[in-house]
């Protein structure tokens, strides 16, 4: 019969299919799952805490285009984590990036990029994530707290700025070729500023008026040798100064 080897094929495709069917939908048995959208592992990790393993299965978690968002943000979460504890600031960054890409409602995110930007060096890109994380939530006190002690940190740093390689006097005036050498010099010029300083702070904690006098006396007669000893042969006035700064903060190896 011609027709039969066709049938035959026929039944035995049917045959197959069913077979294959039957595997794939065993009884009691549920469709196989996608492995690569599974976060089991991802998140075991993370109560592991478990670093290494996070960075590791969270990555090939994030690998996934077909990943959920809310899952997407906590792996991203997860290992920006893990890179910061890791000290790789530059990852844990890029990770965040991300997440605020995903939501940019979330302010605990921007305190914690804030944080990363200023131990990066990053003073006002962490500035002004630690002002949106606030923005976000007026009442986040740590990013109050970060936002505050950042503010003043710049502004410390902005005043040492603007005296930076200026001594204490005004060289306009200076006559004296120690008070012009210093003048010439920013480091030195910075180090008679410091002298100064601590001079004043020492003389206005003094216990008595006299005590007082006697403070300022031993400045002036430092700055009286420094006047007449400066280029004399031997005569050192980096060292000379930076002793009298020793023994004004009473701290060996200054």
């Amino acid at each position: 019969m011609r027709g039969y080897p066709v049938i035959r094929n026929i039944v035995v495709a049917s045959l197959l299919w069913a077979a294959f069917v039957r595997a794939a939908f065993a009884t009691g048995a549920e469709p196989v799952k996608d492995v690569k959208t599974d976060t089991t592992a991802c998140f075991a990790a993370v109560s592991a805490a478990d670093d290494d393993k996070i960075i590791s299965v969270c990555g090939e978690l994030l690998d996934h285009d077909k990943l959920a968002k809310a899952d997407r943000i906590k792996a991203l979460i997860a290992r920006g984590g893990a890179f910061d504890r890791k000290d790789n600031i530059v990852r844990a960054i890029d990770d965040y990036d991300d997440v605020l890409r995903l939501d940019p409602t979330l302010a605990d995110i921007f305190n914690t990029r804030g944080e990363l930007w200023r131990r990066k060096g990053s003073r006002p890109k962490a500035l002004a994530d630690f002002g949106m994380a606030i923005k976000l939530n007026p009442e986040h006190a740590v990013a109050k707290a970060n936002y505050k002690a950042l503010a003043l940190e710049l502004e410390r740093i902005g005043a040492l700025m603007a005296v930076a390689g200026k001594p204490s006097f005004n060289c306009k005036t200076a006559r004296r070729a120690a008070e012009k050498a210093i003048c010439a010099n920013p480091e030195l010029a910075d180090l008679d500023r410091e002298i100064n300083a601590m001079n004043v702070r020492i003389i206005g904690e003094a216990r008595n008026y006299d005590d007082a006098r006697a403070l300022q006396r031993e400045q002036n007669a430092f700055i009286a040798l420094r006047n007449a000893e400066f280029g004399r042969p031997g005569y050192d006035l980096r060292k000379a100064m930076k002793e009298r700064m020793q023994k004004l903060v009473g701290v060996d190896g200054y």
